[in-house]
């Protein structure tokens, strides 16, 4: 399947190399159905991300999300503090609800990588908006994110920056 046709509507199949790779926030993505497949209804992202990486703290008010653990293992915080703690590895399913807040760090000894459905679809292009197309596809070399910007573009996407994952 091109690129060009995986954003029609109707039966697809995304293959390994389908989907624009993006070095985004420190990992890799790979969105393999947008809101263009679906009419808006999900989208499925394929997220390769280092060891010991770990999101900011943070809040959804717009969507579900949902990871499937390909490889490796994740520890999600939630709840307004953070205290609240679930541990998933490969195969293990976490459901994360928008509106809580929520962050994970990977705790594998190697990456880290998952399916993440969001649900409507759409925050697909926070990823675009805050990151590069790849250069690889592997995950990117580190760099520090710039919090402000990242901050900016989420409010896009209705995501709250809340402050680093707490300890």
């Amino acid at each position: 399947m091109s690129h060009d046709t995986m954003f029609d509507r109707g039966p697809t199949v995304a293959t390994d190399n389908d989907g624009q790779a993006l070095w985004s926030i420190g990992v890799l993505v790979v969105p393999k159905v947008d809101a263009t497949q679906t009419e808006g209804a999900f989208s499925l992202i394929e997220h390769t991300a280092p060891a010991g990486w770990e999101t900011p703290y943070h809040v959804h008010h717009g969507e579900d999300e949902l990871f499937y653990v390909l490889e490796g293992a994740i520890d999600c915080y939630y709840g307004e503090d953070g205290a609240e703690m679930l541990h998933a590895e490969a195969n293990d399913t976490v459901f994360l609800p928008r509106d809580i807040p929520h962050g994970f760090r990977v705790v594998s000894d190697e990456q880290c990588r998952m399916l993440i459905q969001l649900t409507p679809a759409g925050f697909e292009g926070f990823f675009e908006e805050a990151g590069v197309p790849a250069e690889r596809r592997e995950t990117p070399p580190p760099a520090e994110p710039d919090p402000e910007a990242l901050a900016e573009i989420g409010r896009k996407y209705q995501l709250d920056i809340l402050g680093p994952l707490p300890a």
